[in-house]
């Protein structure tokens, strides 16, 4: 997955893949199907480095038989540009020449990079989106635990282009998973590793002493977790964000809000606090995007969505059909990411700190975010602020204020008054 990210959008492209002219058509084809493309620079090594011979495309395989070499299909003329082109001229070219794919080639024609139109496209349409500015690449970030096998696990993602390392636990402030920052940074210092979970200064201190660049905070406030309710531990939302969030940016290190996000006012609510920014996994459950397959629950078009504390989640084998249990439905201790968040791997005794519910199905993403984006801009209209930052500074100099509301001022806040309504957030 993290391989996939890298490469759905770049700048250069500085290890695309490569053909040989002895390669064949159903080379192309495998790519393709493995990697979602099938414009390929076919060099005389089969490398970045080789002499640039040609170019394969969809069209060329298109109607050839699988065992045909390349050297018969490849398109020979082509239009490249020199090593040093800068990545606003190649853009130019790229756009001017219709062409799918721009190789850059050096003096001896040897190929050092390609740059694809994709790309352009891609750049134009979603000029928002986190970028690597050096490599022009998506940022790709991936969770995993504090167990040693975790550390294998990072090697791999790191070797595949990782930028973000999140290690997710729910109780952060653990002897695990402070060496597991430690040896993050002694072994991939230009990693950025975002910890967590934590409600309180003090666990805060433990996390950024070991070397974290920025905390998750919330303990039992996500939509599907209970553990406030069952284990007396947690802490109001507002109330973490906004400690921790005090105290972490004197060292310069940004929170995130994770939990208790339902609706555009909770995000405004939570950059007020001090967050630099939230977690949405309840809200974004029901989009398309998400895993898991639509059904209808009382006329409703809905997702299942559960918490990973939930015995659902504990109980669920490892994906090669087996925890170390051993086979599917045998009772015993069950390894898996829920249960290793948890530190129940070794438990025979699950106790959830979670449940397992639908959500209603929201869209695509393509315009459930546009719509929250628009929304915080309408909140930010409304207070009178023009940036995050502003609203922080208002905050700050008691400019925007929080006001306690009684229960009928909540009421009164709400859609109040009707025999029926009809409650659509976005069109």
């Amino acid at each position: 997955m993290v391989r996939a990210v890298k490469r759905h959008e770049n700048g250069f492209i500085s290890d695309p893949v490569v053909l040989a002219p002895h390669n064949h058509v159903q080379d192309v084809l495998d790519v393709k199907e493995r990697l979602g493309f099938g414009g390929i620079p076919v060099t005389d090594t089969g490398a970045i480095g080789g002499k640039l011979v040609g170019i394969v495309t969809n069209r060329d395989v298109q109607f050839s038989s699988p065992t045909l070499l390349l050297s018969e299909v490849m398109t020979t003329q082509l239009v490249t540009a020199p090593h040093g082109t800068t990545l606003p001229e190649a853009n130019e070219l790229l756009r001017v020449s219709k062409k799918g794919k721009l190789p850059i080639i050096d003096k001896e024609g040897r190929l050092v990079a390609l740059l694809a139109r994709s790309d352009l496209l891609k750049n134009h349409n979603y000029p928002l989106a986190s970028k690597n500015p050096e490599t022009k690449q998506l940022y790709s970030a991936a969770a995993i635990g504090t167990r040693p096998a975790d550390r294998e696990r990072l090697k791999l993602l790191v070797e595949a282009g990782l930028d973000i390392v999140n290690v997710d636990s729910s109780q952060g402030n653990s002897t695990y998973q402070i060496e597991m920052i430690q040896w993050i940074k002694q072994t991939f210092p230009k990693l950025d590793v975002i910890a967590g979970n934590v409600v309180t200064r003090a666990q805060a201190a433990s996390l950024i002493a070991a070397g974290a660049d920025a905390l998750r905070v919330g303990m039992g406030s996500g939509s599907i977790c209970i553990t406030q309710e069952v284990m007396a531990v947690g802490r109001p939302q507002a109330s973490a964000v906004y400690a921790v969030a005090e105290f972490a940016n004197q060292f310069g290190i940004p929170v995130i809000a994770d939990g208790g996000i339902k609706n555009v006012g909770h995000i405004v609510k939570a950059l007020a606090m001090g967050a630099s920014a939230v977690m949405m996994g309840g809200l974004l459950a029901g989009t398309a995007e998400t895993p898991g397959e639509y059904f209808y629950h009382e006329g409703v078009r809905v997702k299942t969505y559960r918490g990973m504390g939930s015995l659902e989640a504990m109980e669920q084998p490892q994906s090669n059909g087996a925890g170390k249990s051993g086979k599917k439905g045998k009772a015993g201790p069950v390894e898996n990411a829920a249960t290793s968040r948890y530190f129940s791997e070794s438990s025979t005794i699950k106790v959830a700190q979670g449940v397992s519910g639908d959500v209603q199905d929201k869209g695509s993403v393509k315009a459930f975010l546009p719509y929250l984006y628009t929304g915080l801009q309408h909140s930010f209209q409304d207070i009178g602020v023009k940036s995050v930052q502003e609203l922080r500074t208002g905050v700050m100099n008691g400019v925007v204020r929080f006001e306690k509301r009684s229960p009928s001022a909540q009421l009164e806040g709400g859609v109040h008054g009707l025999n029926s309504y009809t409650k659509r957030l976005f069109a």
